[in-house]
């Protein structure tokens, strides 16, 4: 018989923990870009990786851990101007499919031979990270209510995760209340007329690119702050596939949706795992599946979930149709 309070518990743990703080900065980034400005950036992971290897290769070769956040920061902007530039003048899926290939490309870069001197190859750059956790001011112990708990050093990280979601969410709200961010909606709903107003199209969504891509550089150098670790095939495409599922659970063009749909998606995917896991060992699928089945057998429900919510509910779960509009309310 399943224990479905420790279940629970777990989910919860999972829902308010790193990756889901981590994924929940991603998202706000990903969701100004696609959310509120209509750009398909399927290389989201791109971003991500030049932000958590421009921090730590700078740590790597003596630079202090902070400039080196702002150095991946920079590089991100820097990566979106460059994958921008030959792009954004074309059609939406040409951005769709540069990306994609970008992120990949640049997962193959740091992982050659060729870069290796810097980015260490298949074997990635350990702990660099100790000058964040030196500010811990949390004492040795375990932090939470009941049976959720952290230690303290994952309290510590949890805390300035979620700390700096509700900054990047609160810069993104700060920017679509401004007349920069009425012109990016306004291009999301009707690029053609808002050219027409005399509005430089081009350099708007240049502009979204960068500063949605920098927030992904945050993420990423936040989660290889957690894992003291960068390595090449952490950067998979799937990590964009989490982030889009994350908009696209809590509503694109939503100023909360990144951060719900993030804390949803974690306590799902837990729930899921525990749940199949759970029955497994009880019985319930006899010989139908096996214990390597779980993992693909989650996906495929998620699958399923997200086609019955773009059928269903296309704005999220925590969206409206009035939210999608480019009026301020």
């Amino acid at each position: 018989m399943m224990d479905w309070v420790a279940i629970l518990v777990e989910s919860v743990r999972s829902a308010i923990g790193v990756p889901a703080a981590a994924y929940a900065i991603s998202a706000v980034g990903l969701n100004l870009q696609f959310g509120y400005t209509g750009l398909l950036n399927f290389g989201h992971v791109g971003f991500m990786l030049v932000g958590a290897y421009g921090m730590a290769i700078t740590v790597d070769l003596g630079g202090n851990l902070w400039i080196g956040v702002l150095v991946g920061i920079a590089l991100a902007v820097l990566l979106g101007a460059i994958i921008g530039i030959p792009t954004l003048r074309l059609r939406a899926d040409y951005l769709a499919i540069v990306t994609i290939a970008v992120g990949e490309i640049l997962r193959l870069v740091v992982r050659s031979r060729f870069a290796a001197p810097l980015t260490k190859g298949i074997f990635g750059i350990q702990r660099f990270a100790d000058d964040f956790f030196d500010l811990n001011p949390l004492p040795r112990g375990r932090y939470g209510i009941g049976d959720l708990r952290f230690d303290q050093r994952t309290a510590w990280v949890v805390i300035v995760g979620w700390a700096l979601a509700v900054l990047v969410t609160l810069l993104v709200r700060r920017l679509m209340r401004s007349p920069w961010g009425r012109v990016i909606r306004a291009i999301r709903e009707e690029e053609d007329a808002t050219r027409s107003l005399g509005k430089n199209v081009f350099a708007y969504k240049m502009q979204s690119l960068m500063i949605g891509g920098a927030i992904g550089a945050l993420a990423g150098a936040y989660l290889a702050i957690d894992q003291q670790n960068v390595s090449p095939d952490s950067y998979i495409p799937l990590l964009t596939f989490y982030a889009f599922t994350v908009v696209i659970m809590g509503g694109p063009g939503t100023l909360w949706g990144p951060v719900a749909g993030s804390i949803l998606f974690w306590f799902l995917f837990e729930f899921l795992d525990e749940v199949m896991t759970g029955a497994l060992r009880a019985g319930w699928f006899g010989d139908v599946l096996g214990a390597t089945d779980i993992g693909p057998l989650r996906f495929a429900l998620f699958g399923i979930g997200l086609m019955w919510l773009m059928a269903y509910r296309p704005a999220g779960l925590f969206g409206s149709r009035e939210e999608m509009l480019i009026d301020e309310r």
